[in-house]
């Protein structure tokens, strides 16, 4: 976790509130040495955090705040999104949860289309009981792409693994008819971008995982790795990309072929988050690449079977809120030397001299 230059502020949305998201912000968030890196603003209600602080015991302190002017660096903020008390009902599904998570989800988003905020990062949502009419997407990611410039990806981050989608929540009968080479180079081309701009990687080496069973046997099981992914992998090699692909994705975590890239592309949901999540142990990040703001989130749900009992762990939530502001940071750093090539080529030349 590298130290902004500058207090970073770090725009929070609740979740479904009958889940496990304020617990695990109000966990994320009681060391107060986390103050040392941003400034943070958690959008939902004052009420509902102390309720969260009574029922896990926990010595967390904050600033109700009506506006984002009123911000008090060095605290930790809640922007009432709404006024009205709510009676939370851990571990239920109801709909009532769903609309306090878009209220909270709409205020942050629109804070940080204004630059109000730096990072936004999302609890947990039930994609079901959010459904409604302004809300009618498949999760956090279709929503931000709609939101913010940029073309969306959904990117789960570790130190060790980094695993990028070409499609995300869609049936998995539909994976095949929506593989394209225009898909394929399109999120090549998101990873690419995030990978030197967000984590200062010069040349990335990315693997792509074949779509079939062992990449389809030669046609045997499936064609579409032979039609389709190999031609294109190849073509984006030809072009200069260090993309290299496609592998059985059955023996790809197992034999740890993955340590070998700085990225890799699964072509369906669980084909690429069931061993992210197995390898990332409760650490890993989902961001939201390709787009020109920053969002990250935790690896997990909205957890309503542990909801209140003050068990969940916070860890994958902390870790979001560090690569947020590292990713930020690292943008800065990349747009200020793509800015100003000259600076940084006399900068070099001068540690040379000495």
């Amino acid at each position: 976790m590298t130290k902004a230059t500058e207090n970073t502020i770090v725009g929070i949305s609740i979740g479904d509130i009958n889940g496990i998201g304020a617990e695990v912000v109000v966990k994320a968030l009681s060391d107060n040495r986390i103050l040392e890196l941003c400034t943070p603003v958690i959008f939902a209600n004052g009420k509902t955090l102390s309720g969260t602080r009574k029922a896990i015991d926990n010595n967390f302190n904050f600033q109700r705040i009506d506006s984002l002017d009123d911000l008090i660096h060095g605290k930790i903020n809640v922007l009432n999104v709404w006024k009205d008390h709510e009676n939370v009902m851990h571990g239920i599904d109801e709909t009532k949860a769903g609309k306090y998570a878009f209220e909270s989800l709409k205020a942050a988003t629109q804070a940080l289309k204004t630059d109000k905020i730096d990072v936004l990062v999302t609890a947990p949502i039930n994609k079901k009981n959010i459904q409604s009419a302004e809300f009618k997407f498949p999760g956090h990611t279709d929503y931000l792409a709609q939101e913010l410039e940029g073309q969306s990806l959904m990117f789960m981050i570790h130190d060790e693994l980094k695993v990028g989608l070409l499609t995300d929540h869609v049936p998995v009968k539909d994976v095949a008819s929506l593989i394209t080479e225009e898909l394929i180079r399109q999120k090549v081309n998101i990873i690419i971008q995030s990978l030197v701009q967000d984590f200062t990687i010069t040349k990335p080496k990315i693997a792509i995982l074949g779509l079939n069973p062992h990449c389809g046997d030669n046609g045997v099981i499936g064609d579409e790795d032979d039609k389709i992914l190999r031609p294109t992998i190849d073509k984006l090699f030809n072009e200069g990309k260090m993309v290299f692909g496609p592998y059985p994705s059955d023996s790809f975590f197992g034999t740890q072929q993955y340590k070998k890239f700085d990225a890799v592309i699964a072509p369906y949901h669980d084909q690429g988050l069931t061993p992210f999540k197995t390898l990332s142990f409760g650490e890993g990040v989902n961001y939201t690449a390709g787009l020109k703001k920053v969002r990250t989130s935790p690896d997990h749900g909205t957890g309503y079977e542990i909801a209140n009992k003050g068990i969940a762990d916070e860890t994958s939530f902390r870790q979001a809120i560090y690569k947020g502001i590292d990713i930020f940071n690292a943008r800065k750093i990349h747009e200020e030397i793509s800015e100003n090539p000259l600076k940084k080529s006399t900068q070099t030349n001068n540690t040379k001299k000495r």
